[in-house]
This record gives C-alpha cells, sequence and structure tokens, in this order.
C-alpha cells in the first residue's frame, strides 16, 4: 500500500528493457486481464483490469497499463505501445484491439501488426467472409491452405487450416488500413473424443506484415500464450483471482508481473518442480529469488 504503483511500474519497465532483445522473430501479443476479487462494493470500486504486452517466445510480460474497464482498453493500448521498443517486431492483438488508429499507432513503431477482424467492423468482416468463402471454402476454390495440421492431443481431434492472401487485402471495404498487406482466415474444426460433438469456427484477421505465410500461422498460435503462459499462470498457480485485496494501490503492486512464469528460452531449468515450490523455495532464499527473476533471460 505504501509503494507508488506508477513508480514501481517505470522501474520494472527500465528493468525489463535493460535485460531482453527483442529480435525480429519475436510475437508481442497485448491483451487484457481483470482481477475478478478485488472489487469492493463498499467504495463502489471495480475490480481492477490490466492490459498487458507479453513477448511470446521469451515468456516475459514488457510492460502492463491498468485501465478502468475492459471498454478502455482501446485508449490504454496506445499508451502500452508508447513505453515499448518494438522494432521489426510483429505486435498481435485481439478484436478488441482492431482499430485503424491502434495499427497505425503500431506501423509509427516500427512493428507490424496482426489483429483480429470480428463483428465491430460489420462491412470488412461481410467482404473478407465473402472472398474467402468464394476462394477458400467453395467446391471450385483456388486458394490451397498455407497450413494444414491435425492435433490429437487434450483428448481432441482438431484440424487447423490457415488460408493467407495477399489479394484480398485490395478488397475497397479494407482500403482505409494502414499498410494492410495480408489477410487470414483460421478455419478450426474439434471433435472432442468420446462426446461425438464437433465444434467448427472460422475467424480473420488483418496484417501488415509480409512474411511467409507459415510464420504468420505460427504467430496466431503463439498470440494464445499469453492466456495460457501468462493468465493462466496467474489464476492457476499464483491464484490471482481469489486474492481478496481491495485497496487500489495494493492491488496494483501485488499484479507487477515479477514471478518467474516461464521456462521458454532458458538452457535448463534452475529448478525443477511446480511454481508453487519455487515460490516457496524463493521466499527462503534470496540468491535462489535473484536467480529466478534473471535466468529467464540468460543465453
Amino acid at each position: 500500500m505504501l509503494i507508488d504503483p506508477g513508480a514501481f511500474e517505470a522501474c520494472f519497465t527500465a528493468w525489463v528493457r535493460g535485460i531482453t532483445s527483442l529480435g525480429e522473430q519475436e510475437i508481442v501479443a497485448i491483451d487484457g486481464k481483470t482481477v475478478r476479487r478485488s472489487f469492493d462494493r463498499g467504495r463502489e470500486q471495480a475490480p481492477l483490469h490490466l492490459v498487458s504486452a507479453w513477448a511470446s517466445q521469451q515468456g516475459v510480460v514488457l510492460a502492463q497499463r491498468q485501465v478502468d474497464g475492459k471498454s478502455n482498453e482501446i485508449t490504454a493500448i496506445p499508451k502500452l505501445l508508447d513505453v515499448l521498443n518494438l522494432k521489426n517486431t510483429l505486435v498481435t492483438l485481439d478484436a478488441m484491439g482492431c482499430q485503424k488508429t491502434i495499427a497505425q499507432h503500431i506501423l509509427n513503431r516500427e512493428a507490424d501488426y496482426l489483429l483480429a477482424l470480428k463483428a465491430n467492423h460489420k462491412s470488412a468482416q461481410a467482404a473478407v467472409q465473402s472472398y474467402f468463402d468464394r476462394h477458400c471454402f467453395q467446391r471450385s476454390a483456388d486458394l490451397k491452405p498455407a497450413v494444414d495440421a491435425f492435433d490429437e492431443s487434450h483428448g481432441r481431434l482438431a484440424r487447423r487450416r490457415v488460408f493467407v492472401s495477399a489479394e484480398a487485402a485490395t478488397l475497397s471495404a479494407l482500403a482505409e488500413w494502414p499498410s494492410l498487406r495480408t489477410v487470414l482466415a483460421v478455419a478450426s474444426i474439434r471433435s472432442i473424443n468420446g462426446s461425438g460433438k464437433v465444434e467448427a469456427e472460422i475467424r480473420y484477421f488483418l496484417s501488415s506484415a509480409s512474411t511467409e505465410a507459415p510464420v504468420l500461422a505460427q504467430a496466431l498460435r503463439r498470440h494464445g500464450s499469453i492466456e495460457n503462459n501468462l493468465h493462466g499462470v496467474l489464476d492457476v498457480n499464483f491464484r490471482e483471482d481469489d486474492s481478496r485485496l481491495r485497496d487500489p494501490t495494493a492491488v496494483r503492486n501485488f499484479c507487477a508481473p515479477l514471478q518467474d512464469r516461464s521456462e521458454s528460452g532458458r538452457p535448463r531449468p534452475i529448478h525443477e518442480g511446480q511454481p508453487a515450490a519455487k515460490r516457496k523455495r524463493a521466499a527462503w532464499d534470496d540468491d535462489y529469488m535473484g536467480q529466478i527473476l534473471t535466468a529467464t533471460f540468460m543465453r
């Protein structure tokens, strides 16, 4: 409660900037998360909502910004981008961040964007859907999938096809999108083993990147790591959503991403075991805690 969260956040961002180096292959995923039980009805205080920038390859939070609510992510994202060195990276965002102004902001930071296109842009989505229906999903389809992969993990059988088109980027409905070069369609079909249930979904994405189709397909999968390797770990291993801290300053500092949350990019684990065991050992041994805070970035 006594720590200035703004100063704490600035120190954290400077520290991350000093020990990380984002290469051309880095995928920076941006997404928001609400700390569910941090609300206080007595004070008419809504739960804390944070937007995080996640370096998916290195497995580290680059920076965070607090917002008043999910609808304000659009205003928080540019402020988050301004504190990051994003040159030559690929920034991925869900439909909330699929805005022309945000796309231009990313380009101004010398990065490329990969944005999920949904019904919040009805005319653009309709045009893209019609294009891929004709060229990919009809009997006379002429556009073959750049990626066609099967996955039998997690008790389900899934097929995932990724279609990439530069021609779709020239659709009149997309004319106002800055530096748009590629449009993607991802068709997924999943069968849950033993249930007989089948789920099918088609998602669309806009990108300024001119990289090869498999690279863009891999970037889409890496975007999911912010949910699995950051938000999921916070909820399951750190029980962030169960915390009943209510003081705004205490909650904000409690959620600062200073814990070890990923083994990605590490030559070998510094300690075998679950995150809970690492946390306990770190509480007993300051030297070990220092290893956790630095080993993620060692090469």
